[in-house]
């Protein structure tokens, strides 16, 4: 139903067609100023080929107010002669026997008036409502209500940098600086998704300090240096001695906190684990060292002991590796509680008895492989430095000399 040249159905059409459906017991029309075709339902209305109730209302009859022509909305709502007068048409059509309200302020109450009657009379039966489909909410009013959220690729939660400002687990980077929470504050927001005390921040910097390097003979800074000289970047050089980590090199800390944990939580004295230990043959991890002893001790270990025993509120842990370095230097100097080993149990007593983490979930951390990742965060800036050193001195390629190998031959 259009005002246009060509409409593609008119009012009468449909009002015939509604008309005659039994199901349908009253008719509404709503027109508007402007066309003639209201005038064929005046005649329909009047031959009796409409014979429903009609309740009918043409709006625009406040253009009769202006002293121009007015339109309204679109090419064929306007009155261009007698009789395409919003009034005009409401008069024919209240004339020719439809039901017209005063005022389109009235078309509803018209409408339930004539309702009324007819459901009183019995023409319009009682009818059941139909069951009201559920109509699925706006998946992008939703989202903004925050009943639902896309399915995420990645979630993250220790960063994010939508909004105005970076944050670290929810903080502002403004406030990581004004509170001068430094690297270690840094660390235990992306890694803990907590805000340790100072004491904790501190120490874990610390371990970035005694772990950045070890000398150029380890097989970490070895492996940057001979990469570094045969012209690698930056990033290839530093991969190559970070792939020695292991076992062997610098990963004993999860080992060791692993193994002097368990024994500390069974009960077990120190004479007690070690002699398990040597039954079982196996070794010891955090134990021992190539060239230290207690004669000359490691001051890694001095340092990272006093700080421990002055600010951790409890040191079981690190008090039991203690007891074992007493059982095994009785047997040989050199069988020190190394820095790898001093690390793992003082941070295990950190995680557990700083009242950030239940023991539960400071183990979990172990197991997930932080202590580990500290020493390679902290060996990193000696590798890099190992790299630049190269780059700067201008070294060139290596080559391990002949006579510093092993040539066993022999027939096939």
């Amino acid at each position: 139903i259009g005002g246009d040249r060509y409409p593609g159905s008119r009012f009468i059409d449909h009002l015939l067609r509604y008309n005659d459906n039994p199901d349908c017991k009253m008719l509404v029309l709503l027109g508007e100023v402007g066309g003639t075709d209201e005038y064929a339902v005046c005649d329909a209305l009047k031959t009796g080929r409409i014979s429903k109730p009609l309740i009918a209302w043409c709006i625009g009859t406040c253009a009769s107010a202006f002293s121009f022509e007015v339109q309204f909305g679109h090419a064929g709502a306007c009155a261009r002669g007698m009789g395409e007068t919003a009034r005009d048409k409401n008069a024919a059509l209240a004339a020719a026997g439809a039901i017209v309200p005063k005022s389109f302020a009235e078309f509803g109450k018209k409408i339930n008036e004539v309702y009324t009657l007819l459901k009183a009379k019995g023409d319009i039966p009682e009818v059941p409502e139909p069951e009201v489909p559920k109509v699925p909410m706006d998946y992008t009013w939703a989202k903004r209500l925050g009943m639902i959220r896309k399915p995420a690729n990645f979630i993250s939660t220790i960063s994010d940098d939508r909004g105005d400002e970076l944050k670290y687990s929810g903080m502002p980077i403004s406030e990581v600086f004004a509170e001068d929470l430094g690297v270690g504050g840094v660390l235990s927001l992306l890694w803990f998704r907590k805000k340790l005390p100072p004491y904790a921040t501190k120490f874990i910097e610390m371990i970035l300090m005694v772990t950045a390097d070890h000398g150029p003979a380890v097989s970490g800074a070895h492996n940057t240096i001979v990469s570094a000289r045969a012209g690698k970047d930056l990033v290839s050089s530093l991969t190559s001695g970070l792939l020695t980590i292991g076992p062997r090199f610098g990963g004993a800390l999860d080992g060791a906190a692993t193994m002097m944990t368990e024994a500390c939580d069974k009960g077990m004295t120190a004479a007690q684990f070690v002699n398990d230990c040597k039954k079982k043959n196996v070794l010891i991890m955090g134990i021992g060292h190539r060239i230290k002893s207690l004669e000359n001790p490691d001051m890694r270990v001095v340092i990272i002991k006093e700080f421990v025993k002055k600010h951790f509120p409890k040191t079981p842990t690190l008090d039991f590796a203690l007891a074992v370095e007493q059982v095994t230097t009785s047997k040989r100097s050199n069988l020190i509680l190394n820095v790898d080993g001093c690390i793992a149990v003082s941070f295990v007593d950190l995680l557990r008895h700083c009242g950030a983490f239940t023991v539960e979930e400071a183990d979990e951390l172990v197991q997930n492989g932080v202590l580990n990742g500290l020493f390679v965060l902290g060996r990193s800036i000696g590798f890099i430095g190992h790299y630049l050193d190269q780059k700067r001195l201008k070294q060139p390629l290596y080559r391990h000399p002949w006579d510093d190998i092993s040539y066993i031959s022999g027939d096939m």
